[in-house]
């Protein structure tokens, strides 16, 4: 049975997205792995940042260089949930 669907990632990625970004689209790309809205990352975020004395804003400069960006070829997120499955 062929399938005319887009081909999806056996797995989860951790991408930096081309949309839906503020700065460097690390917060909405920890949203999308983690299937949480990237507004709540934002604040924990800087609510981890406040409580570290700024320690935990280095991350942030890391997690941008580490994070590949989206292709433009990636599928718009949320997926369209594909047909036929239940």
């Amino acid at each position: 049975m062929t399938s005319t669907s887009t081909p999806q990632a056996p797995y989860k990625q951790l991408r930096r997205p081309t949309t839906d970004r503020m700065v460097a689209g690390v917060a909405s790309g920890l949203g999308r792995y983690l299937a949480v809205d990237p507004t709540l990352v934002r604040v924990v975020f800087a609510v981890a940042t406040l409580l570290t004395g700024g320690f935990a804003a280095l991350a942030y400069p890391i997690m941008w260089f580490l994070m590949p960006e989206e292709p433009a070829s990636a599928p718009a997120w949320p997926a369209p949930p594909a047909s036929g499955t239940t």
